[in-house]
């Protein structure tokens, strides 16, 4: 049996590279994303290729919806072993710019999608009768507060004592829960990052990631698959021992 891993925010970006990884590591996945056309293209990649997955259609800031989604994975594909809850928004917010709303989505995916995710998984290891893996992305800006990105480095922030809580209280359980914390990916989140920190200083796009990229001591941006490999790593046996913990992949740019 093909352990079975449900990945959010897979429908692109760094939750694609994650399931394409997970896939190639003989995991069943379940890619989930509130865009359904791309959770569907990104299933369908991993099926042609010999892998095993289903799309699933969620909007992590909404529990039921979470649950459903979790329990429909845990019946498709016979089984529940790890989550990761990766799906996230991180729009540009000076300090003095901050509405309710903009609070609102981001802490209502970032955060609540998070513990949403951690309940629904907590629920499908018991249904299944043993311990299992939660994996939640932080951000390098969930361990220094980043410029511009006061409501998003604060929900990461937050997902990060989530993470180290539910170590504490899960282990009993069997449940092992880590973090994985990437810097400057390149991903349409990050365009979109950099689209809206270069208009905000009066210059062309493609200023806010070099602004950012000159902190990063390998002095490259990420790529996805740097992350996914990391995510490898927490959803695999060799991490048994290891929980609690958010892991830096940010090229060096937080050193702790």
């Amino acid at each position: 049996m093909k352990k079975v891993a449900f990945v959010t925010g897979a429908g692109q970006g760094i939750g694609r590279a994650i399931a394409l990884r997970l896939a190639k590591d003989g995991f069943a996945i379940a890619v989930a994303d509130y865009n359904s056309e791309t959770a569907k293209a990104v299933a369908d990649e991993i099926n042609a290729s010999n892998g095993s997955a289903i799309a699933v259609t969620v909007d992590v800031s909404n529990r039921e919806q979470v649950f459903a989604a979790v329990e429909e994975t845990r019946k498709k594909l016979n089984g529940f072993d790890v989550i990761v809850n990766n799906a996230g928004v991180a729009p540009s917010t000076p300090i003095e710019s901050i509405t309710e709303e903009v609070i609102d989505k981001v802490y209502n995916i970032n955060v609540k999608g998070v513990i949403w995710g951690m309940q629904a998984a907590i629920q499908a290891f018991k249904a299944e009768k043993h311990g299992g893996k939660i994996i939640n992305a932080c951000s390098q800006a969930g361990h220094v507060g980043n410029p511009e990105l006061a409501v998003y480095s604060s929900s990461k922030f937050a997902v990060r004592g989530l993470t180290q809580t539910a170590a504490r209280d899960l282990a009993p359980l069997g449940i092992t829960v880590n973090g994985f914390c990437p810097g400057i990916v390149k991903t349409p989140m990050w365009a979109e990052i950099d689209r809206q920190v270069s208009e905000a200083a009066g210059k062309s796009i493609g200023y806010g990631t070099e602004e950012f990229a000159k902190r990063i001591t390998l002095g490259r941006l990420s790529e996805p698959e740097d992350v996914a490999a990391c995510v490898s790593y927490l959803a695999s046996p060799d991490s048994d021992y290891m929980t609690g913990q958010s892991l830096l992949i940010d090229g060096g740019m937080v050193f702790n």
